[in-house]
C-alpha cells in the first residue's frame, strides 16, 4: 500500500538526504572515505532513501519532470 506522502514530502525527503551526505563528505578527500565503510554505509542509506523516495513519486510528477532520471 502506497503511503499518502505527497510529492512535495518525497522531495524534500530527497534533498534532506542530499544535505545529510554533503554534510558527511565534506571536506574528506576519496581515500578517506574509502577507507571509512561508516561513511560509505551512510552515504548508501541516503541513497537509498532517495530512490525510495524518487520511485513513489506520482505519475503526475513523473511526467513533469520527465528529464530528471
Amino acid at each position: 500500500m502506497k503511503s499518502r506522502m505527497s510529492d512535495v514530502q518525497r522531495l524534500q525527503h530527497i534533498l534532506n538526504s542530499v544535505s545529510e551526505i554533503e554534510s558527511y563528505i565534506r571536506g574528506i578527500s576519496l581515500d578517506e572515505f574509502l577507507e571509512n565503510s561508516m561513511m560509505r554505509f551512510a552515504c548508501i542509506k541516503q541513497i537509498e532513501i532517495i530512490g525510495e523516495a524518487a520511485n513513489h513519486l506520482s505519475a503526475e510528477t513523473q511526467l513533469k519532470f520527465n528529464k530528471v532520471q
